[in-house]
């Protein structure tokens, strides 16, 4: 992990999106926000939980991104994430830790984080990430689905009715509560109703990572949608495997009524 020195920097070119750095070691914060600058991007730094959220809440201009890390001082970077995700809050989340165990990763996406970056990190691929996520954000806002879905935000699927517009979830008549990536994932999967798509597809489209060939984790967020959608899941009627491809999601499976 590298810095660009100050006086080599070029001006850069002002961008609109704004990003809010979380981050209690002075220097890292210092160092990122720097080289995001230069990218054009406005920062603002936070150093602990209670303060980002107030930014957030209450600050003078929108936040567009939050990089956020883990191991913060009197609220840890999970309960951030978590409570701008219970109080609405779109926005793309990337969290930047040097906490690399797979339940780690595992509890940032239920948590509702969109990525997740190890510390040491590459400057270039952090760089690339943010560009990436207020890419996306822009273009395929979270509160919204195509004509596929409907121009009511709501499907059913099974025993289980989804309204992605107010994030309520039922299975039958009880409520049920989905983590920000189990909804973020049957979105995806609702907007290709019918096709087989793959796990690298799933992995870039929903969680925002190209290279890791070797996680579970899409398999593990299937099985979570089954125990939700599927009236047996070791025999899946909406969530199906198809051996070397992917997964193919089946709203209504033949002989199934709306």
């Amino acid at each position: 992990m590298s810095f660009v020195n100050p006086s080599l920097a070029s001006v850069p070119v002002k961008s609109t999106r704004h990003v809010l750095v979380v981050e209690d070691e002075q220097h890292l914060a210092i160092g990122i926000k720097f080289n995001l600058e230069a990218e054009g991007y406005r920062v603002t730094v936070a150093g602990d939980g209670p303060t980002a959220l107030k930014l957030i809440e209450q600050g003078s201009e929108p936040v567009d991104l939050v990089i956020l890390d883990l191991m913060l001082p009197g609220m840890s970077g999970y309960t951030v994430c978590e409570t701008l995700r219970e109080a609405g809050h779109v926005l793309p989340v990337l969290i930047l830790s040097a906490r690399t165990l797979a339940e780690d990763r595992t509890r940032g996406f239920d948590v509702g984080a969109d990525q997740y970056l190890e510390k040491p990190f590459d400057l270039d691929e952090l760089i690339a990430r943010v560009r990436n996520l207020l890419a996306r954000h822009a273009h395929t806002p979270w509160i919204g689905l195509d004509q596929k879905v409907g121009d009511s935000f709501e499907f059913a699927a099974g025993r289980v009715k989804v309204n992605f517009n107010t994030f309520k979830v039922a299975v039958g008549d009880e409520p049920c509560r989905l983590t920000h990536m189990e909804m973020k994932l049957l979105r995806y999967f609702a907007e290709n109703e019918g096709s087989v798509v793959s796990r690298s597809q799933l992995l870039d489209n929903v969680w925002g990572l190209s290279n890791s060939p070797t996680t579970r984790t899409v398999d593990n967020f299937v099985m979570r949608l089954r125990k939700y959608f599927e009236l047996d899941p070791a025999e899946p009627r909406h969530f199906l495997s198809v051996r070397g491809a992917g997964y193919q999601f089946v709203a209504e499976p033949d002989g199934e009524a709306r």
